[in-house]
């Protein structure tokens, strides 16, 4: 029987993680997941389903403090199908002796990919969640409808934050109109920021997920970045090194943004340290025009066996003393 051994360290690892089309292999007649069924174009069966959970436990397992393989103390989860699939990753035997949970809503998005946020019970306590409607339309005017912004205000020892897990729209394509829908989000997001520090100056909020923008464009520079934030993650990025890649240029849609109260030291109150991206050799492609990229699940529909077409992100937060 393995036991749970609660850390002794004084510090914590906050991640981002784009699980890449986490799916059951069962089909739902409410949305639109047929490619992912065992008679869909991706042919995706129990047995792949199942090795897929196993190797994304394995990379959260060692998310954080190298060597110790607790896992996170919060984790915002990108691209999940539903409760289901957050259950079964959370009873693999990588994490099922960990004591983690989760906070979903089901997203009105047509693929029916949803955030979620994973916790460690031990030194988490949720105190509120709610979910944050985006209002989108496409080119046509008709409803767009895409994942809802997850709130999560929770304590970490005695430390109150309010943590907001983001899945922005796409980049189907580079028009101003899909450019704008982000623009939407970022805003959106904002507001709630905004609502947040309006009744307590001195919150601690972290915004974190899948942009699917990079930490210079407009949208999180000048909708959702303002002097109260900070993004430590903007620095990872470098034309050598990314969370994705997309023909040969290397993105940070995965980002960690957090108030600047993290930067303020309290006496204790958790303080800010470091950031990463997780890119460890095993989590990458060996050998071929893809090397070094994410090790991913498919490449278009063949599959690959890999974990993620994402890394995840994180940062190191301190319990000052």
């Amino acid at each position: 029987m393995n036991f749970f051994i609660k850390p002794k360290s004084n510090e914590y690892t906050i991640a981002s993680y784009n699980l890449e089309n986490l799916f059951d292999p069962y089909n739902d007649p409410n949305i639109l997941d047929d490619d992912f069924t065992t008679q869909g174009r991706k042919k995706w069966t129990n047995k792949r389903y199942q090795y897929k959970l196993n190797q994304l436990a394995r990379v959260i397992r060692k998310l954080g403090f190298s060597g110790l393989e607790q896992g996170p103390a919060i984790i915002g989860i990108t691209e999940v199908e539903n409760k289901k699939v957050l259950r079964d990753l959370l009873n693999t035997a990588a994490l099922k002796d960990i004591p983690y949970n989760f906070v979903h809503y089901n997203s009105p998005d047509e693929r029916g990919i949803d955030v979620a946020l994973l916790y460690r019970t031990d030194i988490i306590q949720i105190l509120s969640s709610q979910t944050i409607g985006l209002s989108l339309k496409q080119s046509d005017g008709t409803a767009d409808y895409t994942r809802d912004i997850l709130q999560v205000t929770l304590s970490l020892g005695k430390e109150k934050m309010s943590v907001f897990v983001n899945h922005w729209p796409s980049r189907r394509d580079k028009s101003a109109h899909n450019i704008e829908k982000r623009i939407t989000a970022a805003k959106r997001c904002r507001q709630a920021i905004d609502q947040v520090l309006l009744e307590d100056p001195l919150a601690k909020i972290i915004v974190l997920g899948d942009f699917n923008d990079d930490p210079h464009n407009f949208s999180i520079q000048k909708h959702l970045q303002q002097s109260d934030l900070y993004n430590p993650t903007a620095l990872l990025h470098t034309p050598f090194q990314g969370s994705l890649s997309y023909r040969g240029k290397w993105n940070l849609f995965d980002q960690i943004i957090i108030s600047n109260n993290f930067l303020k030291y309290i006496p204790e109150s958790l303080l800010y340290k470091r950031a990463g991206i997780f890119n460890p050799n095993w989590l990458q492609v060996q050998k071929g025009r893809y090397k070094g990229t994410p090790y991913r699940t498919y490449l278009g529909n063949r599959y690959q066996g890999g974990y993620s077409d994402h890394f995840p992100v994180y940062i190191i937060l301190r319990m000052s003393s």
